[in-house]
């Protein structure tokens, strides 16, 4: 059965239901009755119809109209031109002032504000080394680094300090390929940071620098620099930040014991060699840390670690005003107690219970150590009460919670007995 025949079986409504039929309408009643009408009459109803729905149709728009502009004059609802406008508003109502970011000064230089702007901020960094002496200075090793600053008609770029280790001489080739030569105003190796600075006539564009303060895990980063030298410069990896405020501790004196901890964001971002130095991004292109290392092993993939921004700018400012960063020092050099060779092991006299500590294995002259009467075979097992079984205890305890000029006291064991030593920590003399 069609659709027609199913329509025409339908129960007859009380009311009047109109149905056209060629020329002439009929209209059936709830009697049964039909009554012919003509086309004249049918259209001036419709015309009535059309009226009062075109005025049905001005007050029902009428009515939003009227309530909307009461809502505005009364302060219930705002609008506002774009999303910062909004942002700020809502900054205003919560009673906090929108945050100011503090950039560095950049001159005629235009400060990075995309990712692809970020990538052009990044240099390559050539390590040149002389083999021999009847040898020009050869390439022994590229990295990554960022241009930050540009002021006084200089540029200042951030590198890593094992990428211009050892070097007689350094380069920079900028976004355009073009290499300058580059001068090493200071370099760290505990932070792994190095400042480089350059002329600056040629540099036109500078990073934009971030925070790493209130970044979230999962959050995109990008990784920029030059992957296996400057013929892939300029490379992009995407990935995100797998952990922040990571731990990794570092051999800095190549005894393949560690004795440096370093905080850094752990990223799937790829970091292959090259990379060294170079931007990790946020989504926004500005950068929030500095490429340092990978954890390279066949059974690891995707585990890399950049310095944060935050905690690279006061190691970049000493670096650059300084060419140093200042910390307090002692002037021992030590051993755990399980590192002592077995000849010496002798001269280490402890008493029971004791069983971790550091053995002084040698005391500059005219250091703090020195002046404070330590000895070759000495043990050192607490600062200000703090115990340190490690190199690396020790210095995280003075470099984090100590300054040049502050005396501390050391616990020690000196041929099985206890003693307790004072000593002014002063600044160690290049």
């Amino acid at each position: 059965m069609d659709q027609n025949e199913t329509n025409s079986h339908q129960p007859i409504p009380n009311e009047e239901q109109e149905t056209i039929s060629g020329e002439h309408n009929e209209t059936t009643t709830d009697r049964g009755l039909t009554k012919p009408t003509t086309s004249k009459s049918k259209e001036k109803k419709r015309g009535t119809t059309v009226i009062r729905a075109f005025i049905a149709g001005i007050i029902g728009g009428l009515i939003p109209v009227a309530i909307l502009l009461v809502l505005l004059a009364n302060g219930v609802i705002s609008f506002h031109t774009n999303e910062s406008s909004s942002e700020n508003a809502s900054q205003e109502i919560n009673g906090t002032d929108p945050d100011i970011i503090t950039t560095m000064a950049n001159e005629d230089a235009d400060a990075s504000t995309n990712i692809a702007e970020a990538s052009e901020a990044v240099v390559g960094v050539t390590n040149l080394q002389k083999q021999s002496i009847w040898t020009n200075s050869q390439e022994a090793g590229t990295g990554s680094g960022i241009l930050y600053k540009k002021e006084n008609g200089k540029a200042y770029v951030v590198t890593n300090h094992h990428v211009v280790n050892g070097a007689e001489e350094v380069q920079v080739v900028l976004s355009n390929d073009e290499s300058v030569q580059a001068k090493v105003l200071g370099s760290d190796e505990l932070t792994d940071l190095a400042v480089l600075e350059i002329d600056g006539s040629k540099v036109d564009r500078v990073a934009t620098l971030g925070k790493t303060e209130g970044k979230k895990v999962g959050e995109t980063v990008f990784a920029i620099g030059n992957p296996l030298g400057i013929e892939f410069a300029n490379s992009l990896t995407k990935g995100i930040i797998s952990g922040l405020e990571r731990s990794v501790s570092i051999d800095t004196n190549g005894d393949n014991v560690a004795d440096w901890v370093t905080e850094v964001i752990q990223t799937d971002a790829a970091i292959n060699p090259g990379n060294s130095g170079g931007a990790l991004v946020d989504a926004n292109g500005e950068v929030i840390g500095i490429n340092s290392m990978k954890i390279a092993s066949t059974q690891v993939e995707g585990i890399g670690f950049a310095i944060p921004i935050d905690a690279a700018l006061p190691i970049m400012q000493q670096l650059e005003e300084n060419g140093e960063v200042q910390r307090p020092f002692i002037g021992i050099s030590t051993a755990t107690i399980n590192q002592v060779p077995m000849q010496y092991r002798h001269n280490v006299v402890l008493p029971d219970g004791v069983e971790s500590g550091m053995v002084v294995a040698n005391v500059d002259p005219g250091s703090p150590a020195e002046d404070a009467g330590l000895q070759q075979f000495d043990v050192i097992t607490k600062i200000d009460g703090h115990e340190t079984p490690t190199i690396l205890e020790l210095r995280k305890y003075m470099y984090s919670e100590t300054q040049v000029g502050d005396t501390v006291e050391l616990e020690i064991y000196r041929n099985g007995e206890k003693q307790t030593v004072e000593l002014e920590l002063t600044q160690r003399e290049n």
